[in-house]
């Protein structure tokens, strides 16, 4: 699957422009990262795409709901299981499928950090990422009122398993945002 037919499935499932918007971010995040783990940054990509493009139309995160539903659109599409696998490992509690490939790790790294990246960009007075840095991020981290729902121990954890340290982390995933920044809406 290339990146225009996962962009049409995204359209065509997904009518929110933040939704987009942060499958876009997980995108270049999960671009970003292939090289280091010698992947494919076009594969994983489309995986950081699609990731949530059923969340729209079925945002219970449960065995009838998200990512289950859309692993089983994917599939009557002829998506490959590689890309399947990896969506459905970043629900693990639901799907049982434990992230094992690396691709599947950083997945579930950027995912949760990439809206918690825009919430500081969007709460700045520029409401863009080209004058965002990581210490600016840090401090809104700190900040346990704010972005209340973003399990900040759980990224945490899961930067901590690619073995990158956090700042590292947050870093590389801001740079790949702010080279993105017109396609996310955000220069």
């Amino acid at each position: 699957m290339n990146r225009d037919e996962a962009w049409a499935i995204v359209t065509e499932f997904t009518q929110s422009d933040s939704l987009r918007r942060h499958m876009l971010s997980v995108e270049c995040a999960m671009r970003a990262y292939a090289p280091r783990y010698n992947g494919d940054p076009d594969l994983w990509g489309v995986v950081g795409l699609l990731h949530d493009f059923d969340y729209e139309k079925y945002p219970d995160v449960a065995v009838e709901g998200h990512p289950v539903v859309g692993s089983k659109i994917l599939r009557e599409r002829g998506v490959s299981e590689d890309i399947i696998r990896a969506i459905l490992s970043h629900a693990e509690e639901i799907t049982g499928v434990k992230p094992e490939s690396h691709m599947e790790k950083v997945l579930l790294a950027v995912d949760e950090l990439t809206g918690f990246i825009i919430a500081v960009a969007l709460v700045r007075p520029s409401k863009s990422l080209s004058d965002l840095e990581v210490k600016s991020i840090k401090k809104k981290w700190k900040d346990k009122a704010f972005a209340a729902p973003v399990d900040r121990s759980f990224i945490e954890q899961a930067a901590q398993e690619l073995g990158v340290p956090l700042d590292e982390h947050i870093q590389i995933m801001l740079d790949a945002m702010k080279a993105n920044a017109e396609a996310l809406g955000m220069p």
